[in-house]
């Protein structure tokens, strides 16, 4: 095998950290718009309401919504194939149960396709990426409610019936593998823990809620276009043993086991015996209603999507205790503390192929990291180049070597923006630099990074990574 001709290249954002205009043309609040990012050491902080004397990183974001011309433009002057984007959903339904959507909302993500596709570049979207609306968390404790699974799919119905002339590739949930991995899923599923709730508990309702939500909207896809492709997203967290004592082969699978607990429902379109040895370990029970089974069954998804940034190491020196670490002592290590591996994103790969038969989608790969203007006002990012290369490497092989099937890759992300695990700016992942600064100071202007030309070099010759 080798990269196909159609590779889809491209760069992957979120709304709630690109986007701004967080109540523009009538949109409503997302529980991302209440987070104030842990930044310089202060912890994050969720709030009920927008307090008017804190800064909350989502608001401006890098105004991608005032500059998506601007944006998709230099996008296209990379040679971008295709652009992940999400659809901020309280921007169509601003409070999440509304039977009619927001117009104006609806309008802003035509304009955006529109210029994407003047280009020749596709639009991969992520239907919820972090951007549940706030008040279906305050009214009806989000995930936690099965209403959520009828509104989640209006709000599918309308998207799929306007966009679909225009947008081919979709995704359901964003790293929704998260929402059992996060000690508290409030980024994936609006989800914080009351007093007298069992959290393993209310992690397989929630999770499995969504993942009704996920098949209804795959069924509901292909009813009203056969030709569009829905996908599931997943961190993937490729994990070795620490050794080779047996009890660290055990603590690797048990690591990876919350992980193919999402991978085999929405998948293989049902409770696996990983899924239900998992619900062993968590002390949970899983109660479904009638017809879900059905649902899953018929609402498998058409590939996988994952995202891939470093790998772990597991061990269990007791046969019972899970211990999972960063600290690898045969890889680098970047500015945050996280482990380079590109060899990881080979196994994961090889992993997710071998278990599920799908085409897959590396829709996030890339490197946070401190960038610095130079007095020619050049910023030399060689070190966002040797990881990109490396991780690009790897892919091919898997592709070529391993016969992988891979329809695309979109590193995270082209253009600066929040970051939303500490809400920085100085985590900065683009080849486009923003001037803005993690207190949200700045003009907002665009900058070129080396990288910036490297990346346009590999898309144009289909994924060489080395040039004079």
């Amino acid at each position: 095998m080798k990269i196909r001709d159609n590779f889809l290249w491209g760069g992957a954002t979120a709304a709630n950290q690109y986007e701004g205009a967080y109540l523009e043309d009538g949109k409503g609040l997302s529980i991302a718009d209440v987070e104030m990012g842990a930044r310089h050491g202060v912890p994050r902080e969720i709030h009920s309401y927008v307090h008017e004397d804190c800064y909350y990183p989502s608001h401006e974001g890098v105004d991608f919504y005032h500059h998506y011309k601007e944006d998709i433009a230099l996008f296209a002057k990379m040679g971008f194939k295709c652009f992940r984007m999400s659809i901020n959903w309280p921007r169509i339904f601003p409070h999440g149960d509304e039977k009619t959507p927001n117009e104006k909302g609806l309008a802003f993500y035509d304009q955006v396709f529109d210029e994407l596709l003047k280009y020749g570049i596709q639009p991969i979207v992520t239907i919820s990426h972090y951007e549940t609306p706030l008040y279906l968390v305050q009214k009806y404790g989000s995930w936690r409610n099965r209403k959520l699974i009828d509104f989640f799919e209006h709000y599918c119905d309308v998207i799929f019936r306007r966009y679909h002339h225009k947008v081919k590739y979709w995704l359901t949930f964003n790293e929704i593998n998260e929402t059992m991995n996060q000690k508290q899923p409030y980024h994936q599923a609006g989800i914080i823990y009351q007093d007298n709730e069992n959290p393993a508990d209310v992690k397989v309702l929630v999770s499995h809620n969504m993942m009704v939500a996920s098949a209804k909207a795959v069924i509901l896809a292909h009813r009203i276009d056969p030709t569009l492709k829905v996908g599931c997203m997943f961190q993937y967290p490729t994990t070795y043993p620490k050794t080779c004592h047996p009890n660290d082969i055990l603590a690797r699978r048990y690591h990876m086991m919350p992980n193919f607990y999402y991978g085999d429902v929405m998948c293989k379109g049902y409770y696996s015996n990983t899924c239900t040895a998992q619900l062993k370990r968590m002390g949970a029970t899983l109660s479904m209603e009638e017809g879900d089974k059905d649902i899953l069954k018929e609402g498998k998804v058409d590939f996988i999507a994952f995202s891939y940034y470093f790998s772990s190491i597991a061990s269990s020196p007791d046969g019972k205790e899970l211990i999972v670490e960063r600290s690898n002592p045969y890889l680098q290590r970047n500015d945050w503390d996280w482990p380079i591996d590109p060899t990881g994103l080979r196994v994961a790969l090889n992993e997710l192929y071998d278990r599920y038969q799908l085409p897959l989608f590396v829709v996030e790969n890339g490197l946070g990291a401190i960038d610095h203007i130079e007095e020619d006002g050049s910023i030399q990012d060689d070190y966002r180049i040797e990881y990109l290369a490396s991780h690009i490497e790897a892919l091919k092989k898997a592709i070529e070597e391993d016969d992988v099937d891979v329809i695309g890759y979109t590193c995270w992300g082209p253009i600066d923006i929040v970051s939303v695990g500490t809400g920085e700016m100085r985590k900065r992942y683009g080849f486009i630099y923003v001037d803005k600064d993690d207190e949200g100071k700045g003009t907002l202007k665009r900058y070129l990074k080396k990288s910036f030309y490297w990346y346009k070099k590999v898309i144009e010759t289909n994924g060489q990574t080395k040039f004079d």
